[in-house]
């Protein structure tokens, strides 16, 4: 009896778990710091994210994902890749190096993954060290490589002085190199100890000669690059790995980032900068290492007050000997600045230059139409039509034409690049459909109102007005104001086309009267507010603002904001959405209650053993109703919180709690948190007497950064912001079980 139980629970969550697929806003959204394209295999191409996993090209310039399987809440971290490989004698294999940080933010140590399927499946080889996904210096590379006579041997090029590593057998193991001594000493702010800033960074790129012969069947001649500002960062050993030094002659000033051979011409070209990247670089240079000769040549196509930048991207046209494109790593005025040469580095073009100033001559034309908004939003509003942050640069090694890179925003390239050549124009497109790269701040979807409406990070938010929209990139980001990130939204309950939206800087909070299509500033904004959670009252009059630094808020009327009494800062708020006057606040174990507009709160009913109140949801038709998510679970109040019962104790330590729409006139509840199948997105369709899995095998990664929101419209239908691969959503009927099968 107790297995057929069991079995029938089993059964029943399997069954329940849905069909995952991305809300389509399009164009990329963050940042690529690589693109691999396989060297003798057509149509096979990788893009690396920082902090949205692996993509595969598809034959039509479209992107899938193709780590989600990795990157459960145990797992985030996968979607951090620090470097990518291919194996040039198999393309269905490849590689790539995970791993968010390398400072505490990331308790994990990274692995190499591996895929013999084109990322279909994947094995894992831990490390006993992190990787650096999302670290500084993470557009230099590849620092993973197979060789190219021997598809057993990888080499791996380590941060925070872990050194090189190698594999022989396919890499499902490594260890050191311990011949190689240079670690890359570099560390952005040596007083930022701990943080962000304060690790070296390590090495920065492994590049094989296959022209230089093998030795035992490995390729003989191998270079490493060092994010060193010495005069020695670039090393090469000439024994196959057995012993290694600098490699002679070499420019001794600046980081090298990119290093690519041509076979053909015998040559190793190399991009450096003096930042180690993504952000910074005021100079640099670009050299050719005639591998004949052992000789260095500065190619740098500009100088003197021309030179204000350094170089990143860098794309070899490996069909045509001597052709390379490079891209400043950052130029942010008035544009990023694209440099072409057929001759070696002899002599150069560029993408743009100076007509009759401040005019400018640009020798190509720009679209976005698979993702219209970048060009609304950014192309028509700012002067960087190019990008910045490049570092991603690829010509198709079996197509001169095609040619891809990336920026701070998006994926460009287009397939006519040797136009440039004769009419010296070519067509430049945003190519990155398929990568949803966007950092969710926040969701909502009112009932009656607009389907969905998302807050980003980096890209300011979007809104879809129905469930048509979802499928289809947004023509516009939210704008008019537009800033860089929105960190959260809400709607009046009985007036669903008023939205208001805060931002990450000061004086950012915005409003709208149509469901959020126009947008106009919320003229009571103080220059000191900025960050945290927003609370918008059911008739759209009275705004509750949780700032990041300055307490509770509160306005009316658009007038100025002043403290709200009796409100732990930074506390967890929302609105009630059908009575005016009802705030509801947490903090701590204390869950609160204003009935005065938000002026003034006291503590209401208890929470059992909670300490921690994470989330509070409104129902979005019943006044007096509210949902609770704690450390111990859910709880359920009917009367304004002045008593909560906790309908089930089989979900524990729980994160986000939404309300959507479910079958007839019911409504859903969706939450984050552990239950019988671990921790994982679960729902229910009885008041949280019983919760089924409803995540399946699709990762969201950490469950306690995703954000949450069941449709107010689309019955059954539930979304899910991540912190890298934008939104999912997925519908579906979650069936009542009876006691027997709560696990």
């Amino acid at each position: 009896m107790r297995f057929l139980a069991w079995t029938q629970l089993f059964s029943a969550a399997a069954e329940a778990a849905l069909t995952w697929q991305n809300v389509k806003i399009g164009g990329g959204g963050g940042f690529v710091p690589g693109i691999v394209f396989h060297p003798t295999t057509k149509g096979v191409a990788y893009a690396r994210t920082d902090i949205g996993g692996l993509y595969r090209l598809n034959s039509d310039d479209s992107w899938t994902a193709i780590t989600d399987g990795i990157t459960d809440n145990d797992n985030w971290h996968n979607w951090g890749v620090d470097a990518l490989a291919l194996d040039p004698q198999d393309a269905n294999v490849v590689y790539a190096a995970v791993g968010m940080y390398t400072n505490d933010w990331d308790p994990k140590p990274g692995s190499i993954i591996r895929s013999s399927d084109k990322g279909a499946t994947w094995k894992t080889t831990a490390l006993s060290f992190k990787v650096g996904g999302n670290m500084p210096g993470r557009g230099m590379g590849e620092r993973l490589a197979v060789d190219p006579a021997n598809s057993k041997i990888l080499y791996f090029g380590a941060r925070s002085g872990n050194g090189l590593w190698k594999s022989t057998d396919s890499g499902a193991t490594f260890t050191k190199v311990s011949s190689f001594t240079a670690v890359g000493t570099f560390i952005p702010d040596p007083k930022d100890v701990g943080g962000y800033n304060g690790d070296k960074q390590g090495l920065a790129f492994v590049t094989f000669d296959s022209t230089g012969g093998t030795a035992d069947g490995a390729t003989k001649r191998i270079f490493v690059g060092t994010a060193d500002n010495t005069t020695a960062s670039v090393y090469v050993s000439e024994d196959a790995g057995a012993t290694w030094n600098p490699v002679k002659g070499q420019p001794g000033k600046y980081f090298p980032h990119k290093c690519v051979l041509q076979p053909q011409e015998k040559a190793l070209y190399l991009t450096y900068s003096d930042g180690s990247g993504p952000y910074d670089g005021t100079l640099g240079a670009v050299y050719r290492y005639d591998l004949a000769t052992s000789t260095w040549k500065d190619i740098t196509p500009v100088s003197g007050s021309d030179l204000y930048f350094g170089f990143g991207g860098l794309g070899v046209d490996m069909k045509k000997p001597g052709t390379i494109v490079i891209a400043s790593l950052n130029s942010w005025w008035p544009d990023a600045q694209i440099f072409r040469s057929t001759d070696s580095g002899a002599t150069w073009s560029r993408i743009w230059g100076w007509s009759n100033y401040p005019e400018m001559n640009r020798y190509y034309g720009q679209s976005a139409s698979k993702a219209p908004w970048i060009k609304t939003g950014f192309l028509d509003t700012d002067t960087k039509d190019l990008g910045w942050m490049i570092e991603a640069l690829v010509i198709n090694p079996l197509d001169s034409d095609h040619w891809l890179y990336s920026t701070g925003l998006t994926i460009f390239g287009g397939h006519d690049l040797t136009k440039w050549d004769s009419s010296h124009n070519v067509t430049i497109q945003s190519l990155a459909d398929g990568i949803e790269e966007f950092a969710v701040q926040d969701l909502a979807s009112p009932p009656g109102g607009s389907e969905l409406l998302a807050a980003v990070g980096d890209d300011s938010g979007f809104t879809f007005k129905d469930a048509a929209s979802l499928k289809v990139s947004p023509n516009t980001p939210w704008m008019n104001p537009i800033w860089t990130t929105s960190s959260s939204v809400d709607y009046a309950g009985t007036s669903v086309k008023n939205i208001i939206r805060i931002g990450n800087s000061a004086q950012q909070a915005a409003v709208s009267s149509d469901g959020g299509v126009t947008w106009s500033n919320y003229s009571g904004a103080a220059t000191t507010l900025s960050g945290g959670t927003v609370a918008y009252s059911a008739k759209g009059d009275t705004v509750l603002w949780s700032t990041s630094s300055s307490g509770v808020q509160r306005s009316q009327n658009q007038g100025t904001f002043s403290a709200a009494s009796s409100l732990p800062s930074s506390a967890v708020i929302a609105s009630d959405k059908q009575n005016n006057t009802v705030f509801y606040g947490g903090s701590a174990a204390s869950f609160y209650v204003s009935t005065d507009t938000g002026t003034s709160f006291a503590k209401a009913g208890s929470l059992g053993s909670a300490t921690a109140v994470r989330d509070i949801a409104a129902h979005p038709t019943k006044a007096g109703e509210v949902w609770v998510s704690t450390d111990v679970g859910i709880f359920h109040s009917t009367n304004y919180g002045s008593s909560f019962t906790q309908p089930s104790t089989a979900l524990k330590s729980t994160y986000q709690v939404a309300l959507g729409k479910g079958s007839g006139t019911t409504w859903n509840i969706y939450a984050f948190g552990t239950g019988s199948a671990g921790a994982k997105l679960y729902g229910s369709a009885d008041d949280g007497a019983t919760w089924t899995d409803i995540q399946g095998s699709q990762g969201f990664g950490s469950i306690d950064s995703c954000k949450l929101a069941g449709s107010g419209n689309t019955a059954g239908q539930v979304y899910v912001g991540t912190n890298g691969r934008g939104v999912f959503y997925a519908s579906g009927t979650i069936k009542k079980r009876s006691s027997t099968f709560n696990a």
